[in-house]
């Protein structure tokens, strides 16, 4: 048998990063697992995107919020595994085991569900031949910027994410088109105006039918595009194409018949403030757990994440505190804060 754990976290997007840290000030054996090969989850969607919601926090880049939130998961070295999905989830006695969709096994005492909405997948352009553009110039994501640079751009999409997109890009971009197949954009009114107060053109009823390449057959060089009320296409030479269509969540994590947690709206799990979901030994945190007053925010994913885990240490050891001594007074951190102090004497 491999090693066993003291909590096993499923999911390494903030909730899961936070809970390895936590977990690890707790002093418990911990293993994270992650089903995408990048650590980070949905900020991972968005990496040039300004992070304002963390208190005390200075707005920060997605992608630079993920690299500290790794760091600190770090912190007492838990085990962390990649590219590694969990599909079932057993009970034997007073374990836990874990099975992976490459058929390996994990043992752990508890579990600590941080799956946020699932596993996301962008919905893909429905086009003969567009998967071959991915790695040149069609986007499911918006990675950098500066790629953008005075570049002719055409979204396709007219949710939150596409708009938002069109509102940051237009002040570097030659040129940005949003179509949308629907009469309205179901973005949020505000930011549509200020997409189009910063010149962005907007043609709903529209959609992408046809993706023509350059002549060395690479990227996408033309875009034909249909109305669908008056039946009339037209083709434009474009720099970058964008699709902003939502993502497909896969939720394909199952239990066996001796492990029961109620459910909300079929995917969500019930449970308390405290972490505790209706199965012992079952924890969660993060998007995924349902209770009444949950702030859906990150500030509320880290109070969830450490809500949880000081249920895990009590429910291990009866005996424990239920909470952590304070981070700054705590013994495992004295020679990191004076090591922290001394280094900023010296600038």
């Amino acid at each position: 048998m491999q090693d066993i754990y003291d909590v096993t976290i499923i999911g390494g997007g903030p909730a899961g990063l936070y809970s390895a840290f936590y977990s690890g000030l707790r002093g418990l054996k911990t293993k994270l697992l992650e089903s995408q090969e990048q650590l980070g989850g949905k900020v991972l969607l968005y990496p040039e995107k300004l992070i304002w919601d963390i208190g005390g926090h200075p707005p920060i880049l997605g992608e630079q919020f993920v690299k500290q939130l790794i760091a600190q998961a770090k912190t007492f070295d838990p085990t962390m595994l990649t590219g590694t999905k969990v599909d079932f989830i057993e009970r034997l006695g007073e374990l836990f085991v874990l099975h992976t969709a490459h058929g390996e096994k994990h043992y752990s005492k508890t579990i600590l569900l941080a799956i946020g909405g699932g596993i996301i997948n962008p919905q893909k352009l429905t086009l003969e031949g567009a998967e071959k553009y991915e790695m040149s110039n069609l986007h499911y994501t918006v990675q950098s910027y500066k790629r953008f640079v005075d570049k002719e751009i055409i979204i396709s999409g007219g949710g939150n994410a596409a708009i938002d997109w069109a509102v940051e890009l237009s002040p570097i971009a030659k040129n940005v088109t949003v179509v949308y197949r629907k009469d309205n954009l179901s973005a949020h009114e505000a930011t549509v105006k200020e997409a189009i107060d910063a010149g962005v053109q907007i043609e709903c009823n529209t959609t992408i039918t046809k993706l023509s390449a350059n002549i060395d057959k690479t990227a996408i060089e033309f875009v034909t595009c249909q109305n669908s009320q008056s039946q009339q296409s037209y083709t434009r030479q474009i720099d970058e194409v964008i699709v902003s269509h939502g993502y497909n969540r896969e939720a394909s994590l199952t239990f066996d018949e001796a492990i029961s947690i109620r459910k909300k709206d079929d995917y969500y799990f019930e449970g308390k403030a405290t972490g505790e979901t209706a199965q012992p030994g079952i924890f969660a945190a993060g998007d995924i757990l349902s209770f009444e007053g949950k702030i859906h925010l990150l500030l509320g994913t880290f109070q969830d994440a450490a809500n949880a885990v000081n249920s895990i240490k009590t429910y291990l050891e009866p005996s424990a505190h239920r909470n952590a001594v304070v981070s700054s007074h705590n013994e495992v951190f004295k020679e990191k804060n004076r090591s922290i102090i001394e280094n900023s004497l010296l600038r």
